[in-house]
């Protein structure tokens, strides 16, 4: 029995990154062998084990055979007869088919080191174009690396064409997908994900919804002021330049669509309700936000509605996120709106419904003179603002 780290783990080392998780792959061993070494089996599919002591997975060496459609119609083999190289020749990327032994020796059949020297992603064989979540990890792995100078190799790229014309991406479950898109959104390029999709046609498959922002792209090649699509990819990655919330670089993404796409596209993919509810206010709202750059008293019922509607006074959190999206839109660095909005807001937030009861106000009526009282204060601060 021979044990390897791989994967990962492995590819980051060489990168020179932080590695935080490790993975091994256990050659010329049975399920049975490391039950009796204390290992806990995990796996069903095919067997995974945890170590007894580190808890970090351990997995036999295995191959796969296509049998269905998509990326679960795989039948696994696994026992003492395959071998290291059988078991990395079925993974994604040549980076990702990398192996350690003990004594550090590394294992490289299918040339990962000189394509990551190349900084290229280029798969490992032609097995790749079995799975259809591949796609995606290619996608996300792109926008990770972005910042090293990978990119996606010519006859990967061909093949993710391939993939994407022969309708597999459509057996991808919505759970999957909206795993991949979370993990390239975290990402410090998050852009290079959907422009990876784009230019092998998968986009259109997986999110329609932002593919189309590119419809009208040909028509403004020669405009001065960058394409709808254009400039929605520059404000998310402005928007993981400044923030790390991933409500946010989603609701950024989506802030030229209609509400009724957003919600479309949330409900297909089962975007977390949160991210949803951010994105709708984001559409409905970012131009409000932008249009307060020099306010004036006539404004101040557009100011309280603001407040109002995106219900700042239960939730200021979500307040801030939107107005950390209404900034990333803007690609400013400097956006005044953030510290006016904020300002206001505390400053009217201290009239509350105290007042108004002892004057014997109640029901609705309190409400109403919160209100007027609110907007009498932001005419108030607004005037002097102006003096």
């Amino acid at each position: 029995m021979e044990i390897y780290l791989v994967g990962g783990a492995v590819r980051d080392s060489l990168l020179g990154l932080t590695v935080y998780d490790r993975d091994y792959v256990v050659v010329g061993a049975q399920p049975e062998q490391l039950v009796q070494l204390g290992y806990q089996q995990v796996g069903t599919d095919f067997p995974v084990f945890l170590h007894p002591k580190s808890k970090e997975e351990y997995a036999l060496a295995r191959t796969e055979r296509k049998a269905g459609t998509g990326y679960t119609g795989f039948i696994c083999d696994f026992g003492p007869q395959v071998t290291l190289e059988d078991d990395l020749s079925r993974r994604d990327l040549t980076i990702n088919a990398i192996a350690q032994s003990n004594d550090g020796t590394l294992i490289d059949p299918y040339h990962g080191q000189a394509d990551i020297a190349a900084r290229s992603l280029r798969h490992v064989s032609d097995a790749f174009g079995e799975d259809p979540l591949r796609v995606l990890r290619v996608a996300r792995f792109a926008a990770r690396f972005y910042h090293l100078g990978f990119s996606v190799a010519g006859e990967t790229q061909a093949l993710m064409q391939q993939m994407a014309a022969s309708g597999e991406l459509a057996t991808l479950t919505p759970e999957r997908v909206w795993k991949e898109t979370e993990k390239a959104l975290a990402s410090d390029h998050p852009q290079v994900f959907f422009e990876v999709l784009r230019r092998c046609n998968a986009l259109a498959v997986l999110f329609p919804e932002i593919d189309t922002l590119f419809a009208n792209e040909a028509a403004n090649d020669s405009a001065s002021q960058p394409s709808v699509a254009e400039h929605t990819l520059q404000a998310l990655l402005h928007c993981a330049s400044i923030s790390s919330d991933l409500a946010c670089r989603f609701a950024v993404l989506c802030h030229k669509l209609t509400a009724d796409t957003i919600s479309g596209l949330c409900k297909r993919i089962k975007v977390p309700t949160e991210h949803k509810e951010l994105a709708l206010l984001a559409s409905r709202w970012h131009m409000e936000v932008h249009q307060l750059s020099k306010p004036s008293v006539a404004q101040a019922k557009d100011i309280l509605a603001l407040f109002q509607a995106t219900d700042a006074w239960r939730r200021p959190e979500r307040f801030a996120q939107l107005l950390l999206c209404a900034q990333a839109e803007s690609g400013l660095s400097d956006y005044p709106q953030l510290i006016q909005l904020w300002q206001w807001f505390n400053e009217l937030k201290t009239i509350t419904a105290a007042p108004f009861l002892a004057q014997g106000i109640t029901g609705p009526a309190i409400g109403e003179a919160i209100t007027q009282a609110r907007l009498q204060r932001l005419e108030q601060i607004l005037e002097g603002a102006g003096d």
